[in-house]
């Protein structure tokens, strides 16, 4: 047996690591809602989709009307109204489309349309995108005061230029020509157009265009690949609105155009002086006039409101 006694380490219990997760403080419990507050709330939205409901019904019911009488025959739409096609569908064909586009003045009138309204369309938005970036973004002398004298414009009525623009165009060669209405359109929807964008492209942020004139940027350049793609919205809406104004026109058309270049609303105003016997050419004629804008609202819809609220204040 030895002398010297054998010493067993003494054991310390381990420590445990202090934790690194921070305690996260229980949410607030959301307050319950009184049940008159939920019916009422209810109510509210019911009230509401139950309004839109009937302006929507009240809008599309004319429209349903239209496009029910342009598939009646004559003798149905002069023997009952066209609410009768819904209880009784044999009524309806396509006879009166297939001779709508064979009248020839018809067509001429629709393609005549399409060559306004296309152009007058392209030319105000692209001339009215470069002159809003110049008033907004380019220094150049005596720049608030033509910016004035354009919105000053804008309180000039249609009218007023009616005469002495068809002076005008009766000394160049222009008058009853689809581009003197091509013309006339662009030049009374300009005022409006640049007013728009200008106030749109000057909301733009102003460090970004300085960011882009300083890594080398044109002016071109910043125009085509930065404030187009910001202007999209503006630009739907500016493109919603001269589309549908010159597509719907009728005023400038009858003193511009001549019986080879009127419009559609032209040629069917000159059919109502027989309505009786051409309801049938009259109402797919008015319905084929309708149903284009509202195509083209449907395809730029998404853009129009915020294009309109974000460039009618500054």
């Amino acid at each position: 047996m030895s002398g010297h006694a054998t010493v067993e380490p003494k054991s310390f219990p381990r420590m445990a690591k202090p934790s690194l997760q921070v305690p996260v403080p229980p949410s607030p419990a959301r307050p319950r809602r009184r049940p008159l507050a939920r019916v009422t709330s209810w109510l509210g939205k019911g009230v509401v989709q139950a309004v839109l409901l009937v302006v929507a019904l009240i809008w599309i019911t004319p429209l349903a009307g239209l496009f029910l009488s342009s598939m009646r025959s004559d003798g149905d739409n002069a023997a009952e109204g066209w609410w009768t096609a819904l209880t009784d569908p044999g009524q309806l064909s396509l006879d009166n489309y297939t001779a709508l586009f064979e009248n020839s003045g018809i067509t001429q009138a629709f393609w005549n349309t399409v060559l306004i309204s296309v152009p007058a369309t392209a030319l105000v938005v692209a001339i009215a995108a470069l002159a809003g970036y110049a008033f907004a973004w380019l220094e150049f002398p005596g720049r608030n005061a033509i910016f004035l004298v354009v919105v000053g414009l804008l309180v000039v009525p249609v009218q007023v230029g009616l005469l002495p623009v068809a002076k005008l165009f009766g000394a160049i060669g222009l008058f009853g020509t689809i581009p003197g209405v091509i013309l006339f359109h662009v030049a009374y929807g300009l005022p409006f157009a640049i007013f728009l964008l200008r106030n749109y492209f000057a909301e733009i942020p102003r460090e970004m265009l300085e960011a882009a004139r300083m890594d080398g940027g044109t002016e071109w350049r910043i125009f085509s690949q930065l404030i187009l793609p910001l202007g999209r919205p503006a630009l739907a809406s500016l493109a919603i609105f001269q589309f549908l104004w010159v597509w719907n026109d009728m005023l400038v058309a009858l003193l511009f155009a001549d019986s080879e270049s009127q419009p559609l609303t032209v040629a069917l105003q000159s059919e109502m002086r027989q309505f009786g016997s051409n309801i049938g050419v009259l109402a797919p004629g008015a319905f084929l006039s309708v149903v284009v804008p509202l195509v083209v609202f449907f395809a730029f819809q998404r853009h129009f409101v915020q294009g309109v609220m974000a460039g009618s204040v500054k």
